[in-house]
């Protein structure tokens, strides 16, 4: 992790130490809270949200409850991405037993996944680089934009790279190990779906696809407004502070991103866990001298479609923080 810090010295040693302590009991909660909120089990919910669309299944009420699992299911990938650095729980395994789980509903590979996003750590915002940026293929236009939003393109972007690194195919910054390892692990996702169809079709049930794939690929959009605001437009130079937004939310929203709002914070010291990250902040704002980039998600969305209604993102990005009036306050 040493290698994805971006201001190494900014903080006082003694102060990140103190920041960067997991804890199980609070992992457990944060898991426990977002995972009840959402999962069934044979012959009933146990989920509310899940509980209320089984409830509500063929009414008019049960809109509301297919919203809200969507959401919920979504921004599982907040969790994930959590379990992927380790810092949900101080015992290591018991990330990595959570981070299968949600990689399986997210169909998104655990092992893949978390080398995919090291190196978006080591590479944020470098065109060439970051595979955040080199999965889009390019800077967006509205045409490339819109789809994406609303998640069109995310998941059937998702499902195709499923294909793609079954067949054996990965990125360079793979190694021959680790190609194998995420070749195997898609293959094994891949047969468990097809479990799960062969089943739904045995039983003849669509339960798979009213409590799980149907909102979740339909509710996208709520997270990927999240997703979305933390980096693009802004500049590219190679300075987490500067590259990376923090978000202005409701705490509900906090909650179900697992504090990922406070984005900037995260990339510039990724070893401090979830619940750390509203201090991490408001240590990195006092130190740095500065805000870093801050914005809320209907105001990033509006200008950002805004300018792309002019013409292209452009490759080079924008600064937007104002550095002429900062004061750092240099670590002890």
């Amino acid at each position: 992790m040493e290698d994805f810090v971006g201001r190494k010295n900014l903080i006082p040693p003694a102060r990140m130490r103190e920041l960067c302590k997991r804890s199980n009991l609070k992992g457990a909660i944060q898991t426990a809270s977002h995972f009840g909120a959402i999962f069934l089990h044979t012959g009933g919910a146990i989920g509310l949200t899940g509980f209320g669309l089984y409830m509500t299944w063929g009414t008019w009420w049960a809109v509301p409850f297919f919203i809200a699992h969507g959401v919920l299911l979504n921004f599982l990938f907040a969790a994930q991405h959590e379990f992927n650095h380790y810092t949900a729980f101080k015992t290591r395994w018991v990330n990595d037993v959570f981070n299968r789980i949600t990689g399986f509903v997210q169909l998104y590979p655990r092992d893949y996944e978390r080398w995919y996003h090291f190196e978006h750590h080591r590479h944020t915002q470098d065109w060439d680089n970051d595979p955040e940026l080199i999965s889009r293929g390019g800077p967006y236009d509205l045409a490339s934009y819109l789809p994406y939003l609303i998640g069109i393109t995310y998941w059937t972007g998702r499902i195709k790279r499923l294909f793609i690194v079954a067949m054996g195919k990965t990125a360079p910054y793979f190694t021959e190990k680790q190609t194998r390892k995420v070749v195997l692990e898609s293959r094994l996702h891949l047969l468990g779906y097809a479990v799960v169809i062969a089943l739904s079709v045995y039983f003849q049930t669509w339960a798979a696809v009213i409590y799980w794939i149907g909102p979740m690929f339909t509710m996208k959009i709520f997270q990927n407004v999240q997703n979305i605001a933390e980096h693009t437009g802004l500049t590219h130079e190679n300075d987490t502070v500067h590259n990376t937004r923090t978000i202005k939310t409701w705490w509900i929203f906090r909650w179900m991103a697992w504090n990922m709002q406070y984005h900037t914070a995260h990339h510039t010291f990724p070893a401090v866990p979830f619940h750390a990250l509203p201090a991490l902040h408001a240590e990195l704002v006092k130190h740095a001298g500065y805000e870093p980039p801050t914005t809320g998600y209907l105001a990033f969305q509006w200008r950002f479609i805004r300018k792309l209604m002019k013409g292209p993102e452009t490759r080079d990005g924008e600064v937007e923080i104002d550095l002429s009036h900062t004061q750092p306050q240099a670590a002890e």
